[in-house]
């Protein structure tokens, strides 16, 4: 089933793990080589273009699939694998930092948490990873708009910011917690898996937190954003019954979600909000 590529180095004191598919360009423009004491883990979802390749030359050690079984599955591939105590899921655009690495690191030993970096567009502009519920009216709104402030979370000052879910293009934590709740739900392919996990997090009272002092750049290509094709629609819409199916709760408004998840509405939005639910 899987081909491990890559030679062994000292215990590393943090583990990158990304999933690749047909991702060689992309791995190639984001990676930054040089970061002290990580291991890089790249799982390659049967990719039929460069990636094993490129991946392996640039120092990671690569986990080829011989079918694609998804996002999930394969983050759970890279996760077993895994060396050190302190892991992150990274995509292939992010381009990470030394500094942004040990913050994480910092904040998740000290608040026993999930955590993510605050992202930023290549420009420099604010890219909000942080999600309130992900209620289907949030979801549509946000598609439509993408303006809604209760639902794309970002922080007004450096004190990190609890928040429903982060975008799973950046998460890391520690063994200890993600042992809690199982990582990744391999039943969601591709899309949702992020939102369910954060959730999952909560309900095993793992805080999930945005730190704004973790700065990464993203370049966040969705599939289905822009020229329409079949198959990631079908991928999403199969994930979006599946979630929503489990969590029926979120198919009602927000306020009426933020009632039957009071314990994550008080910690992400405060008693005040709460209580006004």
């Amino acid at each position: 089933m899987t081909h491990i590529q890559g030679s062994a180095s000292p215990a590393p004191w943090c583990t990158i793990i990304t999933v690749a598919y047909n991702s060689a360009r992309t791995l190639e423009h984001f990676w930054t080589p040089g970061i002290e004491g990580i291991e890089w883990v790249v799982v390659d979802n049967a990719s039929t273009d460069d990636s094993v390749a490129v991946a392996t030359r640039l120092g990671a050690t690569v986990i080829r699939l011989h079918r694609n079984h998804g996002f999930s599955y394969a983050n759970n591939v890279g996760y077993q694998i895994a060396r050190s105590n302190f892991i992150g899921f990274v995509n292939p655009d992010i381009r990470l930092t030394s500094d942004s690495l040990h913050i994480l690191d910092q904040v998740a030993e000290e608040a026993g948490a999930i955590v993510g970096p605050q992202l930023r567009n290549a420009d420099g502009t604010l890219q909000p990873n942080g999600r309130g519920f992900p209620t289907l009216s949030a979801k549509v709104r946000n598609r439509l708009r993408g303006d809604d402030p209760a639902y794309l979370l970002s922080s007004d000052n450096e004190r990190p910011r609890p928040v429903v879910w982060l975008m799973g293009a950046a998460v890391f934590g520690h063994r200890a917690q993600f042992d809690q709740f199982g990582v990744w739900d391999p039943h969601f392919f591709l899309y949702y898996e992020d939102s369910d996990l954060g959730l999952r997090s909560w309900e095993a009272r793992v805080p999930v937190l945005l730190v704004p002092t973790a700065e990464m750049e993203h370049g966040w290509a969705r599939e289905t954003s822009g020229r329409f094709r079949f198959t990631p629609w079908r991928r999403e819409i199969a994930s979006l019954t599946k979630f929503y199916s489990r969590y029926p709760s979120l198919l009602l408004p927000r306020r009426l979600a933020s009632i039957v998840h009071t314990n994550i509405t008080r910690a992400v939005f405060g008693p005040r909000e709460a209580t006004h639910q």
